[in-house]
């Protein structure tokens, strides 16, 4: 995925097992941001630093999403434990990771192998991606939002 692109129409499915896509959100800026796995470390500072800042960003008019391969089950403790008022999706075949561009070969304790690269997208109100954050600061990744919306 890359800035102008336009974004692919599935985007993962819900605890409810619906299939969500961009039609959901027809005519709203959208914040997608992929992260490797529920309850670790990293992706939990960066879950509550958005939670932190979802008011905010929600008054510039914008829908959060944040998709893992993880299953509904566990996006629905995640949620609750860390109290997340916004959508968390199931992409446990890897297609949407796979079509953002964010599944790919990584590295850790010298061993190689496939898993999703975090990165947010940041979209227009017709879907077309208008900023991407790949180096996100887990612990402001709320800021690190607000800061690149305030800069288009």
């Amino acid at each position: 995925m890359e800035l102008g692109q336009k974004l692919p129409e599935v985007l993962g499915t819900d605890a409810d097992g619906k299939i969500v896509t961009t039609d959901d959100f027809e005519g709203r800026p959208l914040i997608i941001y992929f992260y490797p796995k529920d309850n670790t470390p990293g992706c939990s500072a960066e879950a509550c630093s958005i939670r932190d800042d979802y008011a905010a960003l929600r008054e510039k008019g914008y829908v959060i999403i944040g998709i893992s391969k993880d299953s509904a089950a566990s996006h629905e403790k995640f949620a609750a434990k860390y109290e997340l008022p916004f959508l968390l999706l199931s992409d446990e075949s890897t297609e949407v990771n796979q079509a953002f561009g964010v599944w790919q070969k990584k590295k850790m304790a010298g061993r190689e192998y496939m898993g999703t690269v975090r990165t947010t997208f940041i979209t227009d109100a017709d879907h077309r991606v208008v900023a991407i954050i790949d180096k996100v600061n887990t612990k402001a990744a709320g800021k690190q939002l607000l800061d690149t919306i305030a800069a288009l």
